[in-house]
């Protein structure tokens, strides 16, 4: 059974299951929610905890020895297992499998996994976790659902602030939520509870925004103009090299052409973007962008590419920070022609 991490705490509250499966790229969400199944499991009485990190040399032989094994020191334990690779492999799959078929008595297991694509949820031994416990999605919160994901915080330490408040925060974490955790957190040690004033959230709060290129692009996939702007004169400001901010533009151009070009030769739009390597969460974006931008569009971004490339080099003239926020502006809103080169 799958749960999102915001209602794992609704599930606890129904009672235990025997298997908890926590899986995700958001770290904050992650830690969390394996602290509150920790937390439950010790508070029903298991208090004896077994830990197993699986590497490239861990036999999966110990499983079985553990799982047959009573408990040494408490009538139950919290068995957790962390695959920081997310693989398995043949003979941890087919562990898993046989673990999850006859799990042991006066047990819980806690499974912790990085981020899977779609293709390792489908494994036989991920559906085994799926079907015999409850899988835990650690996924990063959208954009627009932080402004509530942040009112959630507050209101969890007795705290509010308006509307226009709340979504500042947002922009200055900007999706970072561990950043968001902290701010929040700090809010409740220096204010009582109550509504904040958007002057004591200002005074709070540090610039936690994370510039990076990643984020770069997908605000350029996604057309979203002012925050380009704003993340361009961040990374800008904290003295990023524009060489690397080339790059990624560049290689998110290279792809949607890529993509064109294959749909154009019969390729499935779906099949076109998995080949290419774009991530399911990101989907959406790159449809959007590939309806923005021509093939004839991302020729002309290319080439004005190689022009920054020769600036940065010192081989052209011109400002390559103001050529490179022309190129990521013109991507943004899909108008690539001549004139949006002049600088």
């Amino acid at each position: 059974m799958k749960v999102s991490a915001d209602r794992l705490s609704q599930q606890l509250a129904r009672g235990l299951a025997p298997l908890y499966t926590v899986y995700g790229d958001e770290l904050l969400l992650a830690l969390e929610a394996a602290d509150a199944i920790r937390a439950q499991a010790l508070q029903a009485g298991f208090s004896e905890r077994e830990l197993f990190t699986v590497d490239g040399g861990f036999n999966w032989r110990t499983l079985k020895i553990s799982g047959d094994s009573p408990s040494l020191f408490a009538a139950q334990r919290l068995l957790e297992i962390r695959i920081p690779s997310g693989k398995p492999g043949v003979e941890g799959g087919r562990a898993l499998e046989a673990y999850c078929a006859a799990l042991p008595p006066d047990t819980l297991t806690l499974v912790m996994l990085p981020k899977l694509d779609r293709q390792t949820q489908k494994s036989k031994w991920f559906q085994a976790l799926d079907t015999t416990g409850v899988s835990v999605a650690a996924t990063p919160v959208e954009r627009s659902r932080l402004p509530r994901w942040i009112e959630q915080r507050l209101a969890d330490q007795r705290q509010s602030a308006a509307p226009h408040t709340v979504r500042f925060l947002a922009d200055r974490v900007e999706g970072n939520l561990l950043a968001a955790h902290q701010e929040i957190q700090k809010l409740g040690l220096l204010y009582p509870p109550g509504e904040l004033s958007f002057e004591q959230v200002k005074d709070a709060v540090l610039d936690v925004s994370r510039y990076d290129v990643f984020k770069l692009t997908d605000a350029v996939l996604q057309g979203e103009t002012a925050r380009v702007v704003k993340i361009l004169d961040g990374l800008n400001s904290e003295g990023a090299d524009p060489i690397l901010v080339l790059w990624a533009l560049s290689r998110e151009i290279r792809s949607l052409a890529n993509i064109h070009f294959a749909v154009a030769g019969g390729t499935p739009l779906a099949q076109a973007l998995r080949a290419e390597g774009v991530w399911e969460s990101r989907h959406t974006l790159t449809r959007q962008a590939l309806q923005r931008l021509s093939p004839a569009a991302l020729a002309a971004a290319l080439r004005h590419a190689a022009e920054i490339d020769r600036t940065i080099k010192g081989l052209a003239r011109g400002d390559a920070w103001d050529m490179l926020l022309h190129l990521a502006l013109a991507l943004a809103q899909g108008k690539v022609d001549k004139t949006a080169w002049t600088v």
